[in-house]
């Protein structure tokens, strides 16, 4: 673990609620947040790309990190992610994260941009350098198209405050070929849920989850079981998640989840356009795949969560 911090476990990447006049409702999210730490989740990823960062202003993404940092209260980190167009508008976010006090930032590529590989680790050096906050590297190249490789990731091992990695390429070898570059010099996060067993079989100490956030105590409970290596209980409950787990990789993940934690009660399923709701077949196929898994919802081994 890295001596700069103690991320661990599932950090749920919160949905941004939104009124019907499509203006964020900052008690709704908070109200969000407080759910998810009273079902034991370790942390909490707030403007991620589920919290649909690049559709809320800046003035939106400060209201909804000073929310974090309030309900949090010091129980779980609360990391903001940061995805600007331009190097600029990402240290201004940065500083605004230090301003706040949240505990770290999760900074993706400079997006539009597809930038060569010394352009993307010049974005994260840039980045990095201008707070003191611990940084997450995202990488996401099927969202984004700009991929932190194990080799632009081992270039920034001096920029002491990039300590962690989150991957969701999908392909668990990086976190290897990382390892086998740089050590143990980053804390490494799975990202994409449908391979969140395999990455934490490789090495990943943490899962930043989009199904976490209609399913907390399932998904803390499978990293929980994978972390301990306990695989005979884990596969039931892994293979009953997986349906769930692969909207995760779809290109209208956030539309999908929101859809999930509407179903469950705890949160709208409302998006902000360009992300509009889902088309009838596809909201039925989730609806279907929801129903099946809550007729069969499984009972959960004990992996030691509390709160509440």
């Amino acid at each position: 673990m890295n001596p700069h911090i103690s991320w661990q476990g599932v950090f749920p990447a919160v949905t941004t609620q939104f009124r019907d006049d499509l203006s964020v409702d900052v008690d709704a999210t908070a109200q969000v947040m407080d759910a998810l730490i009273a079902d034991g989740v370790s942390g909490l990823i707030v403007c991620g790309t589920v919290g649909e960062n690049c559709s809320l202003s800046t003035k939106e993404k400060i209201a909804i990190m000073e929310a974090g940092r309030a309900v949090a209260k010091g129980r779980v980190p609360v990391i903001c992610g940061i995805a600007e167009f331009t190097t600029a508008f990402a240290v201004e976010t940065a500083r605004e994260a230090a301003r706040i006090g949240v505990d770290g930032i999760m900074v993706m590529p400079a997006l539009l941009y597809s930038s060569k590989p010394h352009e993307t680790a010049a974005h994260f050096r840039t980045v990095s350098k201008a707070t003191d906050l611990p940084v997450m590297v995202y990488n996401n190249p099927p969202i984004y198209k700009n991929d932190v490789t194990p080799d632009i990731l081992a270039s920034l091992a001096d920029c002491e405050t990039i300590v962690c990695f989150k991957d969701s390429s999908g392909d668990t070898r990086r976190f290897i070929d990382t390892r086998n570059m740089v050590g143990d010099r980053f804390v490494l996060f799975a990202g994409l849920d449908d391979v969140v067993v395999e990455s934490v079989a490789m090495g990943a100490v943490g899962w930043v989850s989009g199904m976490s956030n209609a399913f907390p105590k399932e998904g803390e409970t499978l990293f929980r079981l994978a972390k301990a290596r306990r695989f005979d209980e884990l596969m039931p409950l892994y293979e009953w998640f997986m349906p769930l787990l692969h909207l995760d990789a779809r290109p209208d993940l956030v539309q999908c989840i929101k859809l999930c934690e509407h179903i469950m009660g705890r949160g709208s399923f409302r998006t902000r356009p360009p992300r509009l709701e889902l088309p009838a077949a596809d909201k039925a196929h989730v609806e279907a795949i929801m129903k099946k898994a809550l007729a069969n919802r499984p009972v959960l081994p004990d992996v030691g969560i509390t709160r509440g």
